[in-house]
């Protein structure tokens, strides 16, 4: 048995717009409704969103033979919690808070059996078909898509290191968390927040990785597909669920 192909992983590195969706519903029903929705991305929240390993499986298992490649973005860089992500089967991770190269290069070590990184060893999981991919450690890491998340004036600052290293396979920008380190919390369509983001997509340009984005503003999401982000996350599903179903009631009842 062959191990599973991340064709996320290939787009991106191609220069293929990809669209994404964020999924914090922490339902395995919800992702099945998204996983034939034609995204092509669709991240799994750990970090503000209240899974943990067993719902996230179960929404991999949801979204499997859908459009879109999950991803999953661990609470934070412990290597115990990711190896437990990819043993379940994840292939693309985003990571949060990378502000330096160290913390990227640990966030890398901790995908990679050793002796190039520090990833524990089951040889029957999810992750390998329990045991039926033969060639399995030698494998996975060129199906693993390792995304770092920066979204502070200490990322920024470090963006061309982080992204040059090995085994980082895009950058990917937080326009919340950026807006309050510049001091403009919760103002994501402000030009100066616009700014940072313009310029650290060119700064990736130059350093030959793609650059991805969340926002579920549509207006913003339309400027940075113009402007070259190649992965662009255009909302999330318990913004979806908020916004239409006040929406729908607003056409029966009016505030």
């Amino acid at each position: 048995m062959d191990i599973d192909h991340n064709s996320f992983k290939r787009a991106i590195a191609k220069g293929q717009l990809q669209i994404g969706l964020w999924s914090s519903l922490v339902s395995n029903i919800s992702a099945d409704i998204l996983s034939d929705a034609g995204y092509d991305w669709i991240v799994v929240d750990m970090e503000h969103a209240a899974n943990e390993i067993g719902t996230v499986l179960a929404q991999l298992q949801a979204l499997n033979g859908g459009s879109a490649t999950p991803m999953v973005r661990p609470p934070g860089h412990d290597p115990v919690i990711v190896k437990r992500i990819l043993d379940i089967g994840a292939q693309t991770l985003l990571f949060p808070m990378v502000d330096t190269a160290e913390q990227a290069e640990l966030a890398v070590a901790a995908t990679r059996y050793p002796p190039k990184g520090i990833r524990g060893v089951s040889l029957s999981q999810r992750g390998n078909r329990y045991g039926r991919v033969g060639n399995y450690t030698d494998v996975v890491q060129d199906e693993l898509c390792i995304i770092v998340q920066i979204e502070t004036r200490k990322g920024m600052t470090n963006l061309e290191k982080i992204a040059a290293v090995d085994g980082v396979d895009g950058v990917f920008f937080g326009p919340a968390d950026l807006s309050a380190s510049i001091g403009l919390i919760g103002q994501l369509s402000h030009e100066k927040v616009h700014e940072v983001l313009l310029e650290g997509l060119e700064r990736c340009r130059e350093a030959g990785k793609p650059a991805g984005i969340l926002t579920g503003i549509e207006a913003d999401a339309k400027k940075f597909i113009d402007a070259g982000y190649t992965f662009v996350a255009v909302g999330a599903d318990q913004g979806l669920l908020a916004k239409e179903s006040v929406a729908l009631r607003r056409r029966f009842k009016p505030d």
